[in-house]
């Protein structure tokens, strides 16, 4: 997405960054792992498609993603030195044609160094607010493996999404948050906290 192409968000244990080439080929190297497939429900790419993966994400308006960087690990050799090393991303994908407002949000944990440290619920937080402020969404939408008992938590129970469908066939959870009442004023006041920041000079 064109609006964050340059923006960086700063929490305190996680900075948001934009998804740029040079964090390509560690997240090819993450993207081989079974588990992290199951997971993301993605099917292995080659290092040249995920090049082609990123620079097709970074133009389109229907995607908004953040590489995730944990401030308490050593910057990611080849992608300079922005406070903190590589360890996952969160998306947003506006894939509702019905309504645009809606977004389905992802997020991965990909480095288990970084996991269980209140990292990813950090990541979410940081990014909901954004997307309440800068891209006008009105409900969030997760679907989640039925055996991902960490997500359903994360989601659940940590942000208050609630369970609107299940799918026997997909084995697959639907979950939303309906950004109204106090949720709606939560998010708006972490928005104006955010502290934005710019990636660089490019």
């Amino acid at each position: 997405m064109k609006l964050n192409v340059n923006t960086t968000i700063e929490g305190q244990k996680v900075i948001l960054v934009p998804y740029r080439k040079e964090h390509v080929a560690r997240y090819h190297e993450w993207m081989q792992d079974p588990a992290l497939q199951e997971a993301t429900a993605s099917e292995p790419l080659s290092l040249e498609e995920e090049y082609d993966m990123q620079r097709k994400w970074a133009e389109d308006d229907d995607k908004c993603t953040f590489v995730l960087l944990d401030k308490s690990r050593a910057d990611t050799p080849g992608t300079g030195s922005h406070g903190g090393g590589m360890a996952g991303d969160v998306n947003l994908f506006f894939n509702d044609h019905d309504d645009h407002t809606v977004a389905e949000a992802e997020v991965m944990v990909a480095e288990a160094a970084s996991r269980r440290r209140g990292v990813a619920l950090e990541a979410l937080q940081l990014f909901m607010a954004y997307a309440v402020k800068f891209l006008r969404v009105t409900k969030f939408r997760v679907k989640i493996g039925e055996n991902n008992a960490a997500s359903l938590a994360l989601f659940g129970t940590k942000l208050g999404f609630v369970e609107v469908s299940r799918s026997t066939v997909f084995k697959e959870v639907t979950l939303e948050l309906a950004v109204e009442g106090a949720v709606r004023q939560q998010l708006q006041d972490r928005a104006e906290q955010l502290q934005l920041g710019v990636y660089d000079s490019a």
